[in-house]
């Protein structure tokens, strides 16, 4: 099994979960008349298959630790379920996240949703694995809440109008950012308990216990949605082989992200690895800005607002680095 042998390996690998969770939307951009509810199957399954790749090549063979299949039956039962629910009740708050996106739009649905998972998931996190300087750490989480809402407001600023708040779309964005949050200390707990599971096993249960909560909540969405219209599977099987593609595409990369975060995270923390990986919403405004020209004729307080919140996210990466105690 392969693990990163130093701490600059392990922070590299988090930022680089920070950028694949940052830019797997790109692909559902790329659609075209496709629900992203029925986009989310081929995601989903994309997610299963490169968490087994990864599993069956650099989980399997390497100089230290389990390999996969003999790690999945050593490993404590209660780990192998913490790791599953812990992709279930994720799997349970994107879904809710891109809902509360339709429903109050980026600016108000990624500081609620994101401020509150980054807040919850590195505080439960760092109290069952007390790893790394506490000052700092939160001295990290604080700039990057700061720079989340930097990002909300350089969106605000960009649209002039202003859509009406509905109490129903904060409740959806915060119970989001609650799920979100929770899933963080039972990956923790199935790293550092026990008989534990490598972070190859728990990638693959995790994206499995992802994979199971689809069946039960996307299903539901498709019926009952929070925003638009009921769908159904005839959709999923009218839309182009490229709608398809793209969204398996999204699954990989996404999947990459979790991969890289959870082997980073056995190495530097779970806390560490998650709060940097977390400052995904800094790349997908760099994908705004440079790819997708959502800022193209955008005013001076948007732009400042954009260029404070890159500096607050980068002060934060820096920080929450340093909190790193070996």
């Amino acid at each position: 099994m392969y693990l990163p042998g130093t701490y600059v390996t392990a922070l590299i690998m988090t930022v680089f979960s920070a950028i694949f969770w940052g830019s797997w939307a790109n692909t559902y951009k790329g659609t075209k008349n496709y629900r992203f509810e029925l986009f989310y199957w081929d995601y989903i399954v994309g997610v299963v298959a490169i968490s087994l790749l990864f599993a069956f090549t650099l989980g399997s063979h390497g100089p230290s630790g389990q390999p996969f299949l003999l790690n999945l039956r050593t490993g404590d039962t209660v780990n192998l379920v913490d790791a599953f629910a812990g992709g279930f009740i994720f799997n349970i708050a994107n879904l809710l996240l891109v809902a509360g996106m339709d429903l109050v739009g980026l600016s108000v649905a990624f500081p609620v949703s994101i401020g509150i998972a980054v807040i919850e998931g590195v505080a439960l996190s760092y109290i069952l694995q007390p790893k790394g300087n506490l000052a700092y750490l939160a001295g990290g989480v604080a700039l990057a809440l700061a720079a989340i809402v930097l990002d909300a407001m350089a969106y605000n600023s960009l649209h002039k109008e202003r859509r009406t708040v509905s109490r129903k779309g904060i409740a959806v964005c915060v119970w989001s950012g609650i799920l979100m949050g929770a899933f963080a200390p039972f990956v923790t707990r199935a790293l550092t308990r026990g008989h534990t599971l490598t972070p190859y096993s728990i990638v693959v249960l995790f994206s499995l216990g992802a994979l199971a909560s689809c069946f039960v909540v996307n299903i539901y969405l498709m019926r009952h949605p929070l925003a638009g219209t009921p769908v159904n599977f005839s959709g999923f099987w009218r839309a182009r082989s490229i709608d398809h593609f793209l969204g398996f595409g999204g699954g990989i990369v996404w999947g990459l992200g979790t991969a890289f975060n959870f082997v980073a995270a056995g190495f530097a923390g779970v806390a560490i690895a998650y709060a940097i990986g977390q400052s995904s919403p800094m790349i997908a405004a760099l994908w705004g800005v440079f790819a997708w020209k959502e800022f193209a004729g955008a005013g001076g307080k948007a732009r400042l607002y954009l260029g404070l919140m890159f500096v607050f996210y980068i002060a934060a990466v820096v920080l929450i680095a340093m909190a790193y105690q070996g």
